[in-house]
C-alpha cells in the first residue's frame, strides 16, 4: 500500500482502540498496539496478522511517561518513523461528587490527561525531526457537555480537547491534528463505575450505543486525507442520543 502507515493505538485491547486497529491494520496500515492488558493485545495481533495484515504489541501504561516514551521510542527504531499517533486510552469511572471517591478521581485524571500529554510528549520531537505527522485524540462528547455524575470525566475530556486544540495551533502544519469526540459507543467504560446507583442508571443511559467501528471509521476518515487536508474534530453520536 502506497501511503501505508505507521499508526500507533493506545488503549487498543478493547473498545475503540481494539476496532481501529482492526480498521486500520484491514486498510494496510502497520498498527502498533498499546495497553496493560498484554493478553487481549496478542490475541488482537495474531486477529490482525491471520488475516494478512501487520501490527506489534507493546504492554503499555500511559500514566507512566518513561513507558510512554519508550512505546513510541521503539516504534521509530523497529520502523523508523511513526505517521500517527492515536491517544485513545481512557476510562470513565462516573459518581456524583458527594461519593468522594477521590481515588478514582485521581486515576481519571491521570489516565485522560496526564496519559494524552506524555503521548504528545513522547511523539512529538519525532514528528517535528520528519516534519510531519498526526495527532490523533480521543475525546468525547462529554467534552462539550456535562451530566450529572461525569462532573470528574467531562473535565478531563474538555482539558483533553483543549490541549489538543492548543497542539493544533501550536505546530507547524506540517503536524494535522484531530479531537474525535464520541458519544455513546459500545465498550467497557461502564464496567469501571463502582458506586452502584451511577452504574445502575448508567447502564439504562447506554441502552442504544453505536459500534466502536463507527468511531474507527472515523479515524481513518480523519488519518486518510490528503496532506493539505486537516479534519480538526469529529463529533459522532447515535441517532437518539441529544
Amino acid at each position: 500500500m502506497a501511503d501505508s502507515k505507521v499508526v500507533l493505538i493506545t488503549g487498543a485491547s478493547s473498545g475503540i482502540g481494539h476496532a481501529t486497529a482492526l480498521r486500520l491494520a484491514g486498510q494496510g496500515h502497520h498498527v502498533v498496539l498499546g495497553a496493560r492488558r498484554t493478553d487481549r493485545l496478542t490475541a488482537l495481533a495474531e486477529a490482525i496478522r491471520d488475516t494478512g495484515g501487520s501490527a506489534d504489541t507493546h504492554r503499555l501504561d500511559v500514566t507512566d511517561p518513561k513507558n510512554v516514551t519508550t512505546f513510541v521510542d521503539s516504534a521509530v527504531e523497529r520502523h523508523s518513523r511513526i505517521d500517527v499517533l492515536i491517544n485513545n486510552a481512557g476510562v470513565g469511572p462516573l459518581s456524583r461528587l458527594d461519593s468522594l471517591l477521590t481515588d478514582e478521581w485521581n486515576h481519571t485524571i491521570d489516565v485522560n490527561i496526564r496519559g494524552l500529554l506524555h503521548g504528545i510528549a513522547a511523539a512529538l520531537p519525532h514528528f517535528q525531526r520528519h516534519g510531519a505527522g498526526h495527532f490523533v485524540t480521543i475525546a468525547s462528547v462529554g467534552a462539550h457537555e456535562v451530566m450529572p455524575t461525569g462532573a470528574v470525566y467531562c473535565a478531563t475530556k474538555y482539558a483533553a480537547w483543549a490541549i489538543t486544540e492548543g497542539l493544533r495551533l501550536e505546530l507547524d502544519p506540517g503536524i494535522r491534528v484531530t479531537t474525535v469526540s464520541p458519544g455513546i459507543v459500545e465498550s467497557e467504560i461502564a464496567d469501571s463505575i463502582t458506586d452502584p446507583d451511577t452504574r445502575e442508571a448508567i447502564h439504562a443511559f447506554r441502552e442504544s450505543p453505536i459500534s466502536a467501528d463507527a468511531i474507527a471509521a472515523a479515524v481513518s476518515y480523519a488519518i486518510g486525507q490528503p496532506p493539505d487536508v486537516d479534519v480538526n474534530e469529529l463529533v459522532i453520536r447515535p441517532v437518539g442520543q441529544r
